[in-house]
C-alpha cells in the first residue's frame, strides 16, 4: 500500500513541481554549471543505485558524506535549496523508479562502513531508502551511525500509513534540518 502512495505522490509531485524544477535547473546551471548531482548510494538489499538531487555544492567538492564536507563548498543558491529542501525534488524520480520510498532511512554512501554495519545488524537494508523519515525530522544525521541505524530500525518497525504521512507532512512543514556539514 505504501508503495502505491509513493508512486502516486511522486508522480503528482513531478507533474506539479515541473515548473519549479525547470526554474531551479536553469538557476543551478548558472550557479555551478551542472544543476544536478548524481551519486551512487546504498539501496535496498545493499544494492547500488544512482541518487539524483539538485547540486548544492561546487562541482569540485569531494564525494563524501555531507557531515564530512566543508561548509564553504555550499553555494549561496545551494544554501537556499538545502534550507527549503528543494534540492530533494529530483529524488521523486528515484521513488518512481523503485530505488527509494518517500519515507525510509536516508541512503548512505558505500564508504560509510560503520553505518552500513550498524544498519545491516538491524535489518534496515530490507527496506527501500527514503527521502525523509524519523531520523530526519528529529535532526539525527549520518554523523552518529549507531543512533541513526537504531532510529531507522525503530521507524521501520512502527511504519504504518499514519506514520508515513506524518513524516511527509513534518518534512513539508520544515521539521528537520538535513545532514549538517562541518564548519
Amino acid at each position: 500500500m505504501l508503495r502505491t502512495f509513493d508512486v502516486l505522490i511522486s508522480a503528482v509531485g513531478l507533474i506539479l513541481g515541473f515548473p519549479v524544477m525547470l526554474i531551479l535547473t536553469v538557476v543551478g546551471f548558472f550557479d555551478t554549471g551542472s544543476p544536478f548531482f548524481l551519486q551512487t548510494r546504498v539501496g535496498r538489499y545493499r544494492q547500488p543505485f544512482t541518487l539524483i538531487k539538485f547540486r548544492t555544492m561546487s562541482k569540485d567538492t569531494a564525494s563524501v558524506a555531507t557531515h564530512l564536507a566543508d561548509s564553504s563548498s555550499i553555494t549561496a543558491f545551494g544554501r537556499f535549496l538545502r534550507k527549503s529542501k528543494l534540492d530533494e525534488l529530483p529524488q521523486l524520480w528515484n521513488v518512481i523508479k523503485g530505488d527509494m520510498s518517500l519515507v525510509g532511512p536516508r541512503p548512505c554512501l558505500f564508504n560509510q562502513v560503520e553505518l552500513i554495519d550498524e544498519r545491516e545488524a538491524r535489518n534496515v537494508f530490507l527496506a527501500r531508502p527514503g527521502i525523509t523519515g524519523l531520523a530526519q525530522v528529529n535532526h539525527i544525521d549520518m554523523s552518529t551511525p549507531e543512533l541513526l541505524a537504531e532510529t531507522d530500525s525503530n521507524m521501520l518497525e512502527a511504519l504504518d500509513t499514519r506514520a508515513y504521512f506524518a513524516y511527509i507532512l513534518k518534512t513539508m512543514l520544515g521539521k528537520g534540518m538535513g545532514d549538517r556539514v562541518k564548519d
